[in-house]
């Protein structure tokens, strides 16, 4: 699949990053369908703020008409996302671990496992690629360049299957930035919170520093 190959792309999750990256979606072609945990009915101020491109439905429904899918919802309710509609989708992942918010996790505490990674383990029939992960919401609008600026913002993204880390790479150049694979979903500690490419502006260069300077 390549970008060419989406039109919509659907949200589980409408909170400041889930709308950042609408809106920027919207602003380059895309439809976006958004969701949340509490019902379409409440999401109708976000969707008319997005425009015509935009929709709101339920989490099933969003991952049903999503040809690709972002899950940006608290690490604690990844096992609600549904499955059987995301089986052979992109999904990408902008979660993070926060013990104080999510719980304690024990295979995350312990390190054996990622949280991009627990996605996967729950959605075994989907390409799960973490990315804006890292990023805040209102730099997914504000940071945004065309390809070739100078210093133009890199982010980084991992995941286990080839194809859709390219797509999702195509994407996120699309809608203002550069792209630094960092591996496999096991590699994607390298930029969870307390790592150096967590946060900061860096430009592909530095943010391939950042991902070989990050310690577990």
């Amino acid at each position: 699949m390549t970008s060419s190959d989406i039109g919509t792309i659907g949200f589980i999750g409408a909170g400041l990053i889930g709308q950042a990256v609408a809106r920027q979606a919207v602003d380059h072609g895309y439809d976006v369908v958004l969701s949340n945990s509490r019902g379409p009915e409440t999401l109708g101020d976000v969707v008319s703020a997005l425009g015509p491109r935009a929709q709101a439905d339920t989490a099933e429904g969003a991952a049903k008409r999503g040809d690709l899918v972002v899950v940006t919802i608290p690490l604690k309710a990844y096992q609600q996302v549904p499955v059987e509609p995301l089986t052979g989708k992109i999904v990408i992942d902008t979660n993070n671990y926060y013990p104080q918010r999510d719980g304690q996790i024990a295979e995350l505490d312990d390190k054996s496992a990622t949280s991009s990674g627990l996605l996967q383990a729950h959605l075994p029939g989907s390409h799960v690629v973490k990315a804006f992960n890292h990023i805040g919401s209102a730099h997914i609008t504000e940071h945004a360049q065309p390809a070739g600026t100078d210093d133009r913002r890199a982010l980084a993204i991992a995941g286990d299957d080839a194809d859709a880390k390219a797509t999702v790479g195509r994407i996120l150049d699309e809608i203002g930035f550069d792209v630094v694979d960092l591996g496999p979903l096991a590699e994607s500690w390298r930029i969870e919170p307390g790592t150096p490419g967590y946060g900061p502006r860096l430009d592909a260069a530095a943010m391939r520093e950042a991902l070989a300077n990050a310690e577990r």
